[in-house]
């Protein structure tokens, strides 16, 4: 009876350490957030006169106003939807058909094609930013919603591509074997076997994809030079300069770009853990 005691005793224990600790990574989490917006809130006086911890002397909701039409969100919000929807279908759909061919289609050019892909993880932005700014030019998509599309898909498809191949090759052989000697054609057995079963990994990279996407600044910078054409990172970059910074407008502009990302982890938040757990146990 002692050692039943006993064990219940230390269950309780282990799950209230459990739940402290993961109490406080909660509070770490959601602090930075909950800052960032009563921040957003002040004048640029009231935020550097005052202690950065107290709540606003007058609530200034202008800020928002204010930032909204000197950053031209309206339009910046539109464009990041456009790339990101537009980027993470990309790399979703030519990855997962990569992935495919190089795990199940026996073929010589497979190690050299994958290795192709995959060499580009290791590729950093910062190196391939002036070529690619050539690239875009001498085709004449230079300030184009094409020209940004292209290299963002680029740059997404050799992670996707990598973790659709490593995901769909542990998947039996014996499947698709069945499948082709039932007379089903590679498309049918991708469709209809491989899609499902690889669902997870593609929560995995669209999340990967969506974050990168979305908050990506150096490479649509130097690609686009009309605001027509521009997502929101540039946006929110205007409002801070080398000498000054209004950080009342800045910390609404960094709020206003934050919402459509707490938005998508809401709305898709027991996908995305479905997606990473499952992705996590199979690999």
């Amino acid at each position: 009876m002692s050692d039943v005691r006993g064990t219940d005793i230390g269950s309780v224990v282990s799950k209230s350490v459990i739940y402290f600790i993961m109490a406080i990574f909660a509070v770490l989490a959601i602090y930075p957030i909950f800052w960032l917006v009563i921040q957003s809130f002040k004048t640029t006086q009231d935020y550097l006169l005052n202690s950065k911890l107290d709540f606003p002397k007058k609530w200034f909701f202008q800020n928002y106003v204010q930032s909204w039409k000197r950053g031209k969100f309206g339009t910046l919000i539109v464009n990041s939807v456009f790339y990101t929807g537009i980027t993470v279908s990309a790399v979703i759909a030519f990855g997962f058909m990569a992935g495919f061919a190089f795990s199940k289609i026996p073929s010589k050019a497979t190690p050299f094609l994958l290795g192709s892909f995959v060499i580009g993880i290791l590729l950093t932005l910062q190196s391939v930013m002036v070529p690619l700014f050539l690239m875009v030019n001498a085709a004449g998509l230079y300030n184009t919603r094409l020209g940004v599309l292209i290299p963002y898909i680029g740059i997404g498809l050799p992670m996707g591509v990598y973790l659709a191949t490593e995901y769909i090759r542990s998947i039996p052989d014996a499947l698709v074997e069945s499948a082709r000697i039932d007379g089903a054609k590679y498309i049918r057995i991708f469709s209809s076997i491989i899609v499902p079963m690889a669902a997870p990994v593609a929560v995995t990279v669209a999340i990967m994809t969506v974050t990168g996407t979305w908050n990506e600044f150096m490479l649509i910078n130097i690609l686009a030079s009309s605001d027509k054409i521009k997502s929101i990172p540039v946006g929110i970059a205007r409002f801070s300069g080398a000498l000054a910074s209004d950080y009342g407008k800045q910390f609404a502009a960094l709020v206003i770009g934050l919402i459509p990302m707490l938005i998508f982890y809401v709305l898709f938040r027991k996908q995305i853990t479905k997606g990473v757990a499952a992705g996590a146990v199979k690999g």
